[in-house]
């Protein structure tokens, strides 16, 4: 058989975990792996494909990023995209799809596989958003990286007795804010699913101030909207294909502490934590439940599963329709957010 893999999206550590997984379990089988160029774009036009030898698979499960490549090319919105990218399958001559992404490659995939396209997935997004799975490749490592930037920002601000107000990744939920804040100390924390004022914001911090707390750390979600607080207007930006603007370009974190500083007279520094939560090498974690899900992929394949998936689910991998998985996002439920609270 053979097995076509790609990734799509943004990068993540783990994916190359995920690869060597699939590819390992193919190479025992007796199976053929063939690696496509820069995910769903590696498939339109011309097919840009490539055998991956046991050899390349060496070395590469501590490294971050994709040894596929990957982009943001969406076959969804291209004229008669769905049929090119199965014409495209066949002249590759690949029996079985593997995609890894989040919930636009994921899409993608739903779509193949309801015109009848031979395709699995795997559940990646540093986002933590898909629904169904509680584990997504790349999510424990943007964590990790995060909370280890919080213990070194909360030097700093102490020694200054600054505010550091710090801005991740999180378009429209904040797992990773909400995860990486508890694991370093945050001091506030803001998410797109609890919407906050300027004013809370404000009295937080003089409530502290007054308790004898002369520093703080605010975590908030790039994707965030806060009353009182006018970003930068992003709706006439340049898109990708997936209609996603760059939420850096908002400028939440510097916004907000200028307003901060302005409001409160406290000395106050924004951070941008941007592509530093991409890069790198996984966790072990990550290493871990990628091989995990990576390994599962495979057995979907070998037992013709179409359009279906592995999910992280109680501690362990079940199996989960990609269409399921793509349907909406997982939000931070209150009782995490709460949890959060205590330590403010």
């Amino acid at each position: 058989m053979r097995i076509g893999i790609l990734t799509g999206g943004g990068d993540a550590p783990g994916l190359n975990a995920a690869i060597r997984a699939v590819g390992r379990k193919a190479f025992l089988a007796g199976d053929t792996l063939r690696g496509i160029h820069n995910g769903w774009a590696g498939l339109c036009d011309e097919p840009d494909f490539f055998d991956i030898e046991r050899r390349a698979l060496s070395g590469i499960l501590q490294l971050g990023g994709t040894m596929l490549g990957s982009s943001r090319v969406n076959p969804l919105k291209r004229p008669n995209g769905i049929p090119e990218v199965i014409a495209n399958l066949k002249r590759a001559e690949i029996d079985a799809l593997v995609a890894i992404g989040g919930d636009d490659t994921l899409s993608v995939a739903a779509g193949l596989a309801e015109r009848g396209a031979h395709v699995v997935g795997v559940p990646k997004t540093m986002d933590n958003d898909l629904s169904v799975t509680e584990y997504c490749i790349g999510f424990d490592s943007a964590v990790s990286i995060v909370a280890e930037a919080l213990d070194r920002l909360h030097t700093t601000a102490a020694s200054h007795h600054r505010v550091m107000v710090v801005e991740v990744m999180g378009r429209d939920t904040g797992w990773v804010a909400v995860m990486g804040g508890l694991a370093g100390g945050a001091d506030l924390i803001i998410i797109p699913e609890f919407p906050v004022s300027l004013d809370d914001v404000v009295k937080h911090l003089e409530n502290r101030r007054a308790g004898g707390s002369d520093f703080s750390i605010i975590v908030t979600s790039e994707g965030v909207q806060i009353k009182g607080v006018e970003l930068e207007d992003v709706r006439d930006s340049k898109r990708d294909a997936f209609g996603h603007v760059q939420m850096s370009k908002r400028g939440v974190g510097e916004r907000l502490a200028g307003l901060i500083e302005e409001r409160t007279g406290y000395e106050t520094r924004a951070t941008v934590l941007g592509h530093t939560q991409r890069g790198g090498s996984p966790s072990a974690y990550d290493r871990i439940w990628a091989t995990h899900v990576g390994a599962a992929a495979y057995d979907l394949v070998t037992q013709a599963r179409w359009g279906e998936m592995p999910v992280v689910r109680n501690g362990g991998v079940e199996v989960a329709k990609i269409a399921d998985v793509v349907v909406e996002q997982r939000r931070v439920p209150r009782k995490l957010y709460d949890l959060a609270h205590i330590f403010y």
